[in-house]
This record gives C-alpha cells, sequence and structure tokens, in this order.
C-alpha cells in the first residue's frame, strides 16, 4: 500500500504534491478547529515516532493553551536503526509541511519548527522554500538541522535543541502550557509551550485533514488503525524502508523485505522496536500482528516501526554488549546510574559475549538500579533484560567458552 510514500519522487517538488494531493484543506477557523480535532479522535491517529499518545490529546490540549503554542516537526531519527522519517522527508517533504501547518492552525500556532536530519536538510529547505515563493503556508515556517545524537530525538531533547541549542533529555515531556520561552537563538521571546510531533504523525495528519476518519480507519485494526511506516533491517534480502498497514502479521514484513537471508528455520530472534525495543524468539514472533496490542505476547511494541531480523547463526549476546556499548556511549551524562551504570553493563556483556567470566546475578541488579532524568537508562535496561530472557541458553554457553555461532 502507499498512503504517505510515492512511487516515484514526483511528491518532492510542490507542483507534484498538490498534483497527487490537491491544496491543503484550511483549519484556521476558529469555529471549525474543535470538529476538526474531533475527527482526528475518530480517526484514532496515535504518534508514529515510539510513544504511541493520541494526537488528538496533543492538538486539544495544546489549542487551549496560553500562550500560543510552537508547532515543532520532529524528524531527528537518532535511532541508528531506522530510516523511516529520513526517506519521508525525502519523497514527500511537502506532505509533512501540510500537516505541520494544519497543526498549527488548529493549536493557534504562529510558528512551525521542522527540526531534520542533515541527510534531508537541502531537501526541506528547497519544499519551504518553494512554499514560501508561492503564499501557500499561513504560518511560517522555521528549518533547523538535527543535533547527531541518539538522545536528540526524544521530545524533551528536541525542545531544548530548539530553545537553546543543547539537545538535553529531560523526565518529563514538553509542558502543554507556561511562561514565554527563548526559542532558536533569535533574542526574541517567543510564547511556549510547544506542539512537539513526530514528521510520520504530521503527514497522516495532512491526510486525515483531507479525507477524514473513516478513510484513515479503512486500512489497519479497529484497535489502532492506520498504515505506518517500518524499517527492516538485518537478515532480509531487500532491507529498507516499507508502508504497511497496522496489524500486518511480522512474518508478512519478513516477506514483504524480500524474506529472510537465511536458510528455511534459521531465523533465530527479532529485535522489535529498535535499540529501546525488545529482543523476541522469531518463532514465537512470527504470527503476531505487528501493532502494540498484537506485540504484547512477547512483551514488544512497534516503537518507532523497526524490525531487525537475526539469523541463527548469529550471536545474540555479541550484538546485544554491542548496541549496550553503544547506548552507554550516548549517555547524556546527567546522571551517575546512567553513565556508569550503562557503562558497567555493558562491559560485563561484552565479557561474556567474548566467553569470558560474566556476573549476571549482578547484570540483573544493575538493570534494576539504573535510573535518571530521561528514559535512556530504563530504555536500554529494558532491551539488555530482554537480550538474557531470549538468549539465555547462549549466555549459559558462553559461560562456559562455547558460542553456537562458531559451531558447525
Amino acid at each position: 500500500m502507499s498512503r504517505l510514500l510515492p512511487g516515484d519522487y514526483a511528491d518532492r517538488t510542490l507542483a507534484g504534491h498538490l498534483a497527487r494531493h490537491g491544496n491543503r484543506p484550511a483549519c484556521a477557523d476558529p469555529r471549525q478547529r474543535g470538529e476538526l480535532i474531533d475527527e482526528v479522535e475518530r480517526a484514532g491517529l496515535t504518534g508514529r515516532g515510539g510513544a504511541a499518545f493520541p494526537t488528538a490529546v496533543k492538538l486539544r490540549a495544546l489549542a487551549a493553551a496560553w500562550p500560543v503554542p510552537v508547532v515543532i516537526a520532529n524528524g531527528v531519527e537518532g535511532e541508528p536503526a531506522s530510516d523511516k522519517d529520513k526517506v519521508l522527508l525525502a519523497v514527500a517533504p511537502h506532505l509533512v509541511l501540510d500537516g505541520a501547518v494544519g497543526a498549527a492552525e488548529l493549536t493557534g500556532a504562529r510558528e512551525v519548527v521542522m527540526v531534520v536530519h542533515h541527510a534531508v536538510r537541502e531537501i526541506v529547505d528547497h519544499a519551504v522554500a518553494e512554499r514560501r515563493m508561492a503564499g501557500t503556508d499561513p504560518v511560517p515556517v522555521r528549518v533547523m538541522t538535527a543535533a547527531d545524537t541518539f538522545i536528540a530525538g526524544e521530545a524533551s531533547a528536541v525542545v531544548h535543541w530548539v530553545e537553546r541549542g543543547v539537545a538535553a533529555p529531560t523526565g518529563r515531556p514538553p509542558r502543554l502550557g507556561g511562561s514565554g520561552k527563548r526559542l532558536g537563538g533569535s533574542g526574541k521571546h517567543r510564547p511556549g509551550p510547544a506542539l512537539v510531533q513526530n514528521v510520520e504523525t504530521l503527514a497522516h495528519l495532512a491526510l486525515i485533514l483531507r479525507h477524514g476518519a473513516a478513510w484513515f480507519r479503512s486500512v489497519g485494526s479497529p484497535g489502532e488503525p492506520g498504515s505506518m511506516l517500518i524499517t527492516m533491517a538485518g537478515a532480509v534480502h531487500r532491507p529498507g524502508v516499507y508502508e504497511i498497514e497496522t496489524g500486518t502479521p511480522v512474518g508478512a514484513l519478513i516477506e514483504l523485505a524480500g524474506g529472510a537471508a537465511a536458510p528455511p528455520g534459521a531465523l533465530g530472534a527479532l529485535l522489535i522496536g529498535g535499540y529501546f525495543g525488545t529482543w523476541a524468539e522469531a518463532a514465537a514472533a512470527l504470527p503476531l500482528p505487528f501493532s502494540s496490542a498484537g506485540l504484547a505476547p512477547v512483551g514488544a511494541s512497534p516503537g518507532a516501526g523497526v524490525m531487525a531480523v537475526l539469523p541463527r547463526t548469529a550471536c545474540g549476546l555479541a550484538e546485544t554488549a554491542r548496541i549496550t556499548r553503544y547506548l552507554a556511549r550516548s549517555s547524556a551524562g546527567q546522571c551517575g546510574p546512567c553513565v556508569f551504570g550503562l557503562d558497567a553493563i555493558a562491559g560485563q556483556l561484552e565479557r561474556l559475549a567474548a566467553g569470558g567470566a560474566c556476573d549476571l546475578t549482578l547484570v540483573h541488579r544493575w538493570l534494576g538500579q539504573v535510573r535518571g532524568a530521561c528514559r535512556h537508562p530504563d530504555g536500554t535496561a529494558l532491551m539488555v533484560a530482554s537480550a538474557l530472557r531470549v538468549f539465555g541458553a547462549e549466555a549459559d554457553l558462553h559461560a562456559r567458552g562455547w558460542c553456537s555461532e562458531a559451531r558447525p
């Protein structure tokens, strides 16, 4: 299916976008804002950045906020396993901009800030310039290059990046009300709060405002309607970004990506949801729907729409140790348990992966103790805990100096 991703690059230009989707519907009439937000609620759209928070709840809260909010389109995508936001902005930037401007009208915001990965900055700049020349947008749109760190995509880190150029996350989400904030180093106090919304969510919003809730719900599952973008990685023949109906079986996603690049029956495990995701045994996960409710039996959720396939011939412990070391190095450095705890956990896992001595009892204790000002240590701990469940037998082998990857 293809709602968000065109089969060509025609939507990259404003003319091609308008030819495919038509003009953006106006949402500025205060009398219609409530009705349009109700329509978004009926659609059941939730955030596609990982948290899956209901979009209408955010819109309604910001529409009632004072001072006037700012809309921040989050295209940071610091998750190394994910490419969906970069691909979406590369092929359909105007659809995202339609959603961002529509969100600004629905909430009464007077500015849109696009925070995007450096790989697509030039494309987004060009799209914004096209719209400025055509006079299509009633609010100014500003583009910023995202900070190039894993933690930079968390909502509070994005707000801090826009406010003062420091991508530091906090334990609290951006406030839906409050005093004026200094945004973007412009020297002017601008009204905050901020509506931070993932760019894929904004693209869906643009289509809902055009076609309505029933259209959006015509695909997907009743509880989690619509389509979503996923990044398929690892041992598949065609890794990349795909658009699927929410609730598509996990096994069908692997086939969509050309099938597993491993002999039949040789799939070992899946990392679902990205680096803050969950390891699951492939056999248990393959028949499950790719949705929050569908993946619950294996303790997983779609997260940012990532699925990495690990063949049975690869060492899950070695891969987990590599990811954990990366996450340890990605700490914001704000809290001791995160800085020192993640480093210690990564060290133990690296020793275990190499067949050395590892105190798993100590690792489990540390996993319950790492806490911080943001969800970075918590997300890392949950990923590691799932690995120790799924690769428990492998851990026993490693403790005795063996690795199934090395066996003939």
